[in-house]
């Protein structure tokens, strides 16, 4: 029987992709890792490879499709022995009798342990699965088909075992739940949970239909299809500005001894592989993070039943790419050198460009950073990037004239705005962490220390 390979979940929010180019053809012989296809995110162009071999014997989506659900089938495999006669009438529906045929990058955690794949189920609407809820500050994993079973069925998902790859909850756990009569929301939840859907959902208003505007007024436009990465940052900015509470606090800082200190660096980079070229940012990256470490109470996010007061600063860098703002992240900042950061952010930025960054490169970070000095922008705020506490929009250095001692000079100042969640972080913890990040930027060898 045909191998039915499926549209692959890349994250663990994924609900639909765009299958946007296939690397095979009908008729090819592929072996186990060869790379099949290339699925556009919401953020990201990721291959995907085969973990079996036989001949592609039927494409079923074309390439540049867009609004592919996970699951649904979109190529059969044929078997050793097997021909084109044996699919004739192959199920093509959602589901395989051998999940384990499936692409790499397919999220497997929707088969059942019995083996047989999740059943399709269009009378669900085609929306976003609930975010995975958080049980003493980690995350609860599970399928974005056992999400919804479980939303619809009112089931508290941290009180459910998963039996999916490395815990994970699937379809089989949310029907076993539901058998069982375990897993039940606690009344107070259930409430809070109906009652803060329709609220979110209500209050966001669509504003005018600049289409609909244009056309009435004979203004003449070029329509330019919003890419996944647009919508998603359109929806969740809006979202931001709209239930985050927002201050914000800027400072001005003296760069010229850091200036000095990267030319300094950058002339004793070593030749070949080692060698390095620091930029103003690797340094600003480098000087949030030891502030952080400082000031751990500005390092964290807002949940309703505590604060979540992170161990590491994981910076997310926010890139420019053709298709909209991405912020791939500097793990464990706070323990890297600063050409270790220099020579990972400029990977980083590289494959955010070309829409080659995975997931985890993307998705989480405990801070952000937004440099705009290069445009020439003097001051400016940023959004929030939830659940992020903070995040620091910095401006270009620029020379101004100062008083020193009394006396009139001239220093490269550089503004800094930090915008702040109020639920997490208050005026002064924001002001704290300003202060030591002032510190570190005006006598950088503190950073070093």
């Amino acid at each position: 029987m045909p191998i039915k390979i499926l549209m692959p979940a890349l994250s663990p929010t994924m609900t639909e992709g765009t299958l946007s180019s296939w690397l095979v053809k009908e008729g090819d012989e592929i072996s186990a890792g060869d790379v099949i296809a290339e699925i556009e995110t919401d953020k990201a162009t990721m291959e995907v490879e085969a973990v079996d071999e036989g001949k592609v014997g039927k494409i079923l989506v074309e390439a540049g499709t867009e609004g592919v659900a996970v699951n649904e089938v979109i190529a059969l495999l044929l078997e050793e022995g097997e021909s084109a006669s044996d699919l004739d009438g192959a199920d093509s529906a959602g589901g395989d009798d051998k999940p384990a045929k499936e692409e790499k990058s397919v999220d497997k955690s929707d088969v059942t342990p019995s083996g047989k794949p999740p059943e399709k189920r269009p009378e669900e609407p085609a929306s976003p699965a609930p975010a995975a809820p958080s049980k003493d500050g980690n995350r609860i994993f599970a399928s974005p088909l056992a999400r919804r079973m479980a939303d619809q069925a009112g089931l508290d998902l941290t009180a459910i075992k998963g039996t999916g790859p490395n815990g994970r909850i699937v379809k089989a756990d949310i029907e076993a739940a539901k058998k069982d009569g375990t897993g039940k929301a606690a009344p107070e939840a259930a409430k809070k949970t109906d009652a803060a859907k329709p609220t979110a959902a209500a209050s966001m208003p669509a504003g005018p239909d600049a289409k609909a505007l244009a056309d009435a007024y004979g203004m003449e436009y070029e329509e330019i299809a919003n890419s996944g990465m647009r919508k998603t940052i359109a929806k969740r900015l809006t979202e931001s500005k709209q239930t985050v509470p927002h201050f914000y606090l800027t400072v001005e800082c003296e760069i010229d001894a850091l200036l000095d200190l990267r030319k300094q660096l950058n002339a004793k980079s070593p030749e070949g592989d080692q060698a390095y070229k620091l930029s103003v940012n690797d340094l600003i990256i480098k000087a949030c993070a030891v502030a952080l470490k400082r000031v751990p109470a500005a390092n964290a996010s807002y949940t309703e039943a505590a604060m979540l007061q992170y161990k590491h600063a994981d910076i997310s860098v926010a890139v420019a790419t053709p298709t909209g703002l991405i912020t791939p992240i500097i793990k464990h900042a706070e323990e890297k050198g600063l050409a270790t950061i220099s020579k990972e952010m400029k990977d980083l930025a590289i494959r955010a460009r070309d829409g080659k960054l995975k997931p985890d490169e993307y998705q989480g970070g405990t801070f952000s950073l937004s440099n705009l000095g290069m445009f020439g922008i003097k001051e400016f705020s940023a959004i929030i990037n939830p659940p992020q506490g903070c995040i620091l929009a910095v401006g270009a250095g620029e020379q101004r004239p100062v008083v020193k001692d009394g006396a009139l000079a001239v220093a490269t100042m550089m503004s800094c705005t930090l915008s702040v969640d109020h639920r997490v972080v208050d005026g002064a913890v924001g002001a704290e962490f300003l202060a030591e990040f002032k510190k570190l930027i005006e006598d950088p060898m503190a950073m070093m220390l």
